[in-house]
């Protein structure tokens, strides 16, 4: 039976995304009535700027108070569109005191105080749902959250922000620079003009530090999380990832250690075979392979970012919060039993590509695998070349690693650095996926 009273819903931003949803609930409106039991009503939208025209939307909605609209006495559900720490935090706060369940949008938010808001949420018996957080429309947050209850996850690996793929992606297949990709990023609208956050890493360490709370079952913050950007990455790294049969990525890794008694969350750009489903990866697109006890491997791939994509994310949470609601139940929460402790990035055992460029005279390549050998880490392949700028005796040497802890990496290169025979380090890079 449909309920008459309509669910009312605060649109806390209205941004390319806060829009976009607003459009959505009003065109779908049988529709989401149908599927949650009872219409939904947008019944205010609190914005910075009032007088911006926002096509659509009634302007008799608009506020620039969200504190008045959270606390006028009617409202259901809340959508946090605003992103950024504050004032998000202290809204969704103040929605849970006055009874209200919250969608969220907010990365960033959730990687850094998502312990302190599921606490909030259950002190006051309300939902916080936050599918689009993470990888935009793909359905990621909520089958790891719940359809993966019963299992047990031990890896994610994934491609997480849709800029840096785009970036990676044009550098591989056209040949183009890093700056050159991404200019095209930016006049096509993927790259913001300040691309830090992404290019960075600061955008993928946000959502690693969520994904690794859920599947591990343990609070992961994001200072949990080792990041390096991809500003670094050449067209001289894909040729030598062309060479063994890889491409390069930037990854978000998180892994449960063999022992099951720490994890780590990492990214990174790495080189992984072509062969691995993540290397088709094409253009702006988002992916995420799931590693679990039971259900072996799974790849989750859609579009990452984008309004649309967003907001069909944000109004599967709000079906599902509203349902709760009629239900008078409240979904899952946080889940961090196992309290794991999270392990620094020397600890992983990883592989390592190391491009250097030596001195081109005999003993060399003994000297250099004698820097190996003594801090612990075996050689899998060499290649040794002349220079292709012809630099006359110096010739360039590409070392491949076997698997060995990060830190006993790390030290060989420090090591190799200190050579004389070594002029420089030209690229150092993760090898995954294998």
């Amino acid at each position: 039976m449909m309920r008459t009273r309509p669910l009312k819903v605060a649109l806390l931003g209205c941004g390319v995304v806060g829009s976009e949803v607003a459009r959505i609930m009003t065109t779908h409106a049988d529709d989401l009535a149908a599927r949650i039991g009872a219409p939904v009503e947008l019944a205010g939208v609190a914005v910075r700027r009032p007088s911006k025209v926002r096509e659509g939307i009634d302007p008799a909605l608009i506020t620039t108070d969200a504190t008045a609209l959270l606390k006028r006495g009617d409202i259901d559900v809340a959508i946090e569109v605003i992103g950024g720490i504050e004032p998000a935090r202290t809204l969704i706060t103040t929605a849970f005191e006055n009874g209200i369940s919250v969608v969220s949008a907010n990365k960033a938010l959730l990687a850094q105080d998502g312990a302190a808001l599921h606490a909030a949420a259950d002190a006051h018996g309300r939902d916080l749902y936050y599918e689009a957080a993470v990888a935009g429309a793909i359905p990621l947050v909520r089958p790891m959250r719940e359809s993966l209850a019963g299992d047990k996850i031990n890896r994610v690996m994934g491609i997480v922000n849709g800029t840096t793929n785009f970036i990676l992606d044009k550098m591989d297949s056209t040949g183009a620079g890093y700056q050159e990709a991404l200019d095209e990023a930016t006049a096509l609208g993927y790259a913001e003009a300040d691309p830090t956050a992404d290019v960075e890493g600061y955008d993928a360490a946000a959502k690693a530090a969520i994904l690794a709370g859920i599947a591990f079952h343990t609070r992961v913050h994001l200072d949990d999380v080792y990041r390096e950007g991809m500003t670094e990455v050449s067209a001289a790294d894909f040729a030598s990832a062309k060479r063994m049969g890889c491409t390069i990525k930037l990854l978000a890794i998180l892994e449960r250690a063999a022992d099951g008694q720490s994890v780590t969350a990492r990214v990174h750009p790495a080189m992984i075979p072509l062969s691995h489903p993540l290397a088709s990866v094409r253009e702006a697109y988002n992916a995420v392979f799931v590693e679990a006890e039971a259900a072996g491997r799974l790849m989750f791939y859609g579009p990452g970012a984008g309004g649309s994509p967003t907001a069909s994310a944000v109004l599967g949470d709000l079906v599902a919060v509203c349902r709760n609601k009629l239900a008078e139940v409240t979904g899952p929460g946080e889940s961090a039993y196992t309290r794991l402790p999270v392990s620094t990035m020397g600890e992983v055992v990883t592989r390592y590509h190391i491009s250097l460029d030596v001195a081109d005279k005999p003993g060399v390549l003994a000297q250099v695998a004698t820097t190996f050998a003594e801090h612990g880490v075996s050689i899998d392949t060499v290649r040794q070349q002349g220079r292709p700028d012809g630099v006359g005796n110096e010739a360039s040497l590409v070392v491949v690693t076997h698997r060995a802890p990060d830190a006993a990496l790390s030290g060989t290169v420090e090591a190799l650095r200190k050579l004389d025979t070594v002029r420089g380090v030209a690229s150092i890079m993760r090898v995954e996926g294998e």
